[in-house]
């Protein structure tokens, strides 16, 4: 079965679900397993892959070059600048160094990490003229808040926020989310199940019971439950991504999304955006 996709603001489909790569590639990793995992991954359809310079300084990006070589053009690419390396110049010079580690021609789409010290207004000005070199497909930014993505609007065009953002981590509902809505930026969830600490929530279990699943799958068809949010969970081992894919099997009822809220109540005011 084809796997459901949402609409950048650019025309581009991604899938809803993805693979993330937060500290895939350390030292102490099973290399040849993370590739494996990764490559998997892709021909299940989760094709979109996330990576960050931060991570592992660079070493992420390098396994991902790895694992994607040969499947370069069924990828959905999607890397980060530190907030640090975010000046004009510097977004250029960290968005080359990136190509390099990953062996590409170009990032599909290109995210602050999150707000730094340099005026904003330089980090979009570098992103757009990456785009206009070919460099990068379309960007956005990660960890923005309502603020934020206000001030941001008024400079650019992001196709996308990336959020901590699952059952346990629900500020984002109030006001962030419904004016990246209103904006046309997407969604993207890191963090999905909340590191595995959502793994032996009883509520969750109990849902999973019901759909004779796990409590991560259902932590994930419940950030995609609108269709309108792309979440991107790790895996580093073969199985692992199996059983992510098999939360798009997954439909939650009324009853079910009722005793999540229940467990997890949706927020009543505005809270700051949380980060991992």
């Amino acid at each position: 079965m084809p796997i459901p996709t949402l609409t950048l603001k650019s025309g581009h489909a991604i899938p809803v679900l993805g693979q993330g790569t937060w500290e895939l590639g350390e030292p102490a990793g099973d290399r040849a397993a993370e590739i494996a995992t990764l490559r998997a991954g892709v021909e299940l359809g989760l094709s979109l892959i996330d990576t960050a310079e931060m991570y592992g300084h660079g070493r992420s990006e390098r396994l991902v070059g790895e694992a994607i070589r040969g499947l370069r053009d069924s990828v959905y690419l999607v890397d980060k600048v530190l907030p640090s390396n975010a000046s004009h110049a510097g977004t250029v010079k960290a968005c080359e160094r990136s190509m390099k580690a990953l062996g590409v021609e170009q990032i599909d789409l290109y995210l602050l990490h999150w707000r730094g010290s340099h005026p904003l207004a330089e980090t979009v000005q570098a992103f757009e003229q990456l785009q206009r070199a070919g460099k990068i497909g379309a960007w956005g930014v990660s960890n923005f808040d309502t603020d934020d993505m206000r001030e941001l609007l008024q400079l650019g065009t992001p196709q996308v926020n990336q959020i901590l953002y699952n059952p346990s981590r629900r500020g984002p509902e109030f006001d962030l989310m419904p004016l990246c809505a209103q904006a046309g930026v997407r969604i993207m969830a890191y963090s999905p199940i909340e590191q595995g600490r959502l793994l032996r929530h009883p509520a969750l279990a109990q849902v999973a019971q019901r759909h004779q699943a796990t409590v991560a799958q259902v932590a994930l068809a419940w950030d995609i439950r609108g269709g309108d949010v792309v979440a991107i969970p790790k895996a580093s081992t073969v199985a692992h991504v199996q059983d992510n894919a098999r939360a798009l099997d997954i439909r939650l009822t009324e009853a079910d999304i009722a005793l999540i809220d229940e467990a997890f109540a949706p927020p009543t005011h505005a809270q700051p955006l949380e980060m991992i």
